[in-house]
C-alpha cells in the first residue's frame, strides 16, 4: 500500500490523453528530481499523479520509459533555448551573453529539470547517456557554426570551441546554484560572459 504524499492529486478526474501525459510527467519529475532514478517507484508516481497504477502504464509501459520521456523534453527544450539565444542577435559579444544566459536559465528553472539532464544518476546507461551527449552535440555544433561562419577556424577547432563554452556555461551554472545564488544571477552570468568573450573575441573575423 502506497501512502498518499501531501502533494498527491486527488483521483477521478477525466482528462483528455495529452492532458493526462502532462500531468503524468509532470508528478514523475517531482519524483525522479527529489529521489532519483532508482529510489522512485511507479506506485509513487501515479499516486502523486493522483491515478491508478494501470493509468500511469497505459501512457508509458515502465519507469525507464517514462524517464527518457522527460529527458527528450527538457534536453528538447534546452536546445531551443540555446538557438533561440544565437538566433536573438547579430552581435556576437551578445550572442555570447545570451547563451550563457539560457544555460543559467534552464538550471534556475521551477521543478530542477536539468538534473534529469545533467546530474543523472543514470548517466551510464546508453540511451541515457545517448540523449545527454547528443544535447550537448547539438548546443555545441550551433553555436561552432556561427564561430565557423566569423572565422577562420577550421570545423574541428570551431566545434571544440562551440562544446568549451557549452562546459563553461554549464558547469558554472550550476556550481552557481550550488552556491545558493550567493551572486546575483544577473552579475553571474556577466562574469562568465565576459570571461568567454575575451577568448573567443581574440579569433580574427573574416569580414
Amino acid at each position: 500500500m502506497v501512502t498518499a504524499t501531501p502533494d498527491a492529486r486527488p483521483r477521478g478526474t477525466r482528462l483528455p490523453r495529452l492532458a493526462r501525459r502532462r500531468q503524468l510527467l509532470g508528478a514523475a519529475q517531482e519524483v525522479f528530481v527529489a529521489q532519483g532514478y532508482h529510489a522512485a517507484a511507479m506506485d509513487e508516481i501515479a499516486e502523486r499523479a493522483g491515478v491508478s497504477k494501470p493509468v500511469l502504464y497505459q501512457h508509458f509501459p515502465g519507469k525507464l520509459e517514462l524517464y527518457l520521456a522527460l529527458l527528450d523534453e527538457h534536453a528538447e527544450a534546452l536546445v531551443r533555448t540555446v538557438r533561440d539565444a544565437l538566433e536573438s542577435t547579430t552581435d556576437n559579444k551578445q550572442r555570447v551573453q545570451a547563451v550563457i544566459a539560457a544555460f543559467y536559465d534552464f538550471v534556475a528553472g521551477e521543478g530542477e529539470a536539468y538534473r534529469l539532464v545533467f546530474e543523472s544518476d543514470l548517466r551510464n546507461v546508453a540511451p541515457v547517456r545517448a540523449r545527454v551527449e547528443r544535447t550537448n552535440q547539438q548546443c555545441a555544433e550551433m553555436i561552432a557554426q556561427v564561430i565557423a561562419e566569423d572565422t577562420d577556424a577550421p570545423p574541428d577547432e570551431a566545434h571544440l570551441l562551440g562544446m568549451s563554452l557549452v562546459g563553461m556555461a554549464e558547469v558554472s551554472a550550476r556550481y552557481w546554484l550550488s552556491q545558493h545564488r550567493a551572486i546575483p544571477k544577473d552579475t553571474a552570468e556577466k562574469i562568465i560572459a565576459r570571461l568567454a568573450w575575451r577568448g573567443i573575441s581574440g579569433f580574427p573575423r573574416t569580414s
